[in-house]
């Protein structure tokens, strides 16, 4: 099945566009007439190769995408958009061990939902993750361009990080999570406020999805530099020492 477009009744209150990547036909087309009842224009896909051209043609704000796909799957399909261009995503998995969610936020997953699903859920989810977006564009705005931490550097304007003079791809939600961090270098950030800051929500599940993220952070940053306090949260590190404890 094709691609195909979804338009609200009326303009979408934040001018949202979102991809919704899901092979089960039915369950494709409820998600996308709860969306677009909610005020979003929808953009559908059924398969692998459609999702990564839909984003292509579309430029979507948000991608809600299921993790089994015919042609390749969601993991590919999120590595593939987000190299083209970083975009918030949320998966839908049926399957919640921490192997595959790990994985999927390894390549740029924002969040998951596990199916069977809420489509309240789903919506909640996506709005924060928007206002996580528009977020970050303000503080952009209203902080220095560049943080430099030893030898990281961090340009909020392009969004872009150099670590030991060598660039480092980060998706959006670690970029965020690093500014987050990297706003009190040496000061310990607790879960709650980390999830509230960079997600916008907090909630039991939260930890599994910080703990990924800080995991996927520290192997692109080096991970002397982030450091867990346990029962606590994390601290980033202005001068890591070598062997730090992690």
């Amino acid at each position: 099945m094709s691609q195909g477009t979804s338009t609200p009744p009326s303009s979408a209150p934040s001018g949202a566009t979102l991809l919704v990547v899901e092979d089960d036909a039915t369950i494709n087309q409820a998600v996308t007439d709860r969306l677009v009842a909610e005020g979003f224009r929808v953009v559908q896909a059924f398969d692998g190769p459609s999702a990564v051209q839909a984003h292509a043609d579309h430029t979507p704000d948000l991608v809600v995408l299921d993790l089994m796909l015919p042609g390749f799957d969601g993991l590919e399909v999120c590595r593939r958009i987000q190299a083209e261009r970083p975009v918030p995503v949320l998966m839908l998995t049926a399957r919640a061990d921490e192997t595959d969610l790990l994985v999927g936020l390894g390549v740029g997953a924002d969040d998951y939902v596990t199916k069977p699903f809420r489509m309240r859920e789903v919506v909640a989810r996506i709005r924060a993750l928007l206002r996580r977006v528009e977020r970050a564009r303000e503080l952009a705005t209203d902080q220095p361009t560049l943080l430099v931490l030893a030898d990281v550097v961090v340009d909020r304007a392009s969004r872009r990080v150099v670590v030991a003079g060598a660039e480092v791809h980060l998706t959006p939600l670690e970029f965020d999570l690093l500014l987050a961090l990297a706003a009190e270098p040496g000061a310990v950030r607790g879960r709650d406020d980390l999830m509230q800051e960079v997600w916008g929500w907090a909630d039991a599940r939260g930890t599994r999805t910080l703990d990924s993220h800080v995991k996927a952070l520290r192997s692109k940053i080096g991970p002397e530099r982030v450091r867990t306090v346990h029962g606590v949260g994390y601290a980033l590190e202005a001068a890591p020492q070598p062997g730090a404890p992690q």
